[in-house]
């Protein structure tokens, strides 16, 4: 309860917290409410907004806002499942080498350090093309595989730090199991930067898939927000023609608002987790 308050206390993050829902809300109940006509109207093609089409149409004829409405559910996939294989592949690495020790915890570390050093969306776009991605699992397990260095190295340290605390060292005397141990004793000192890692993961995951669909190495579906962008820019000539600014706009715009709200939500969260931002607010 207190740190729904805390949160509630931030605006910022009461503000990306009620945006990040409304975005879930159409991903969940929205292709259920708002039908997608996938059959081109060529009579249609790049029709301003109006009361029949609120954003206009695409190339094709069909209607913009519903391929929005549609597209919205592989945008919160894909960020959810990067967000949740990044966290699980950190856990491993940074629980095992903090705990363990030895030469195991360099092995790790080092092959952390090599993930940090390689930059990311080359190597996730080029990965992305060679790997046949056709949902957003996939997607999300593509981009998770570069997602988790930077989030390991903080878990190791503070692995590290935790494992000599007096209720670990108290646990260990009591000779209570390493599971437990892990489970009831350290892991919930993990969930403050877990959470914060999370949005700030998924946040990522949005530009990075985004960019790789705009450059058309994997093609999902043409109501996904980067397949319309790589439509209306690459391959249709919306860009060329002035009364398609809605159908071009449209994703850019949903896009910034997704990214917007988690970026303020991420702000809520570090200033709960962090006593030295609690104190300054």
């Amino acid at each position: 309860m207190s740190a729904l308050r805390t949160l509630a206390r931030n605006r910022r993050a009461l503000l990306g917290l009620v945006g990040l829902c409304l975005f879930l809300l159409t991903a969940a109940v929205g292709p259920l409410v708002v039908p997608l006509d996938r059959m081109p109207d060529p009579d249609m093609r790049f029709q301003p907004p109006s009361f029949q089409h609120l954003l206009g149409t695409d190339y094709a004829g069909r209607d913009t806002l519903a391929q929005l409405v549609h597209g919205s559910r592989d945008i919160v996939l894909i960020s959810f499942f990067t967000g949740c294989f990044a966290i699980l592949i950190a856990l491993a690495v940074g629980l095992t080498a903090g705990l363990v020790g030895g030469w195991t915890d360099t092995i790790l570390t080092g092959t952390t350090d090599v993930f940090l050093t390689v930059p990311q969306f080359p190597v996730m776009a080029i990965m992305a093309a060679l790997v046949r991605v056709s949902d957003p699992i996939t997607f999300g397990l593509v981009l998770a595989l570069w997602a988790w260095p930077g989030l390991a190295r903080s878990l190791r340290a503070q692995v590290v730090a935790l494992r000599s605390r007096e209720f670990v060292e108290a646990a260990h005397v009591l000779a209570l199991s390493p599971l437990w141990i892990v489970s009831r004793e350290i892991l919930p000192n993990l969930v403050p930067t877990v959470s914060l890692a999370f949005i700030r993961v998924a946040r990522d995951a949005i530009t990075i898939s985004v960019g790789i669909m705009l450059l058309g190495l994997v093609p999902l579906k043409v109501e996904n927000w980067g397949m319309m962008l790589n439509l209306a820019a690459f391959q249709s000539g919306a860009l060329y023609v002035p009364r398609a600014w809605a159908y071009l706009l449209s994703p850019l715009l949903a896009i910034v608002a997704f990214q917007f709200c988690l970026i303020q939500l991420a702000s809520g969260v570090e200033e709960l987790v962090d006593p030295r931002l609690r104190r300054q607010s």
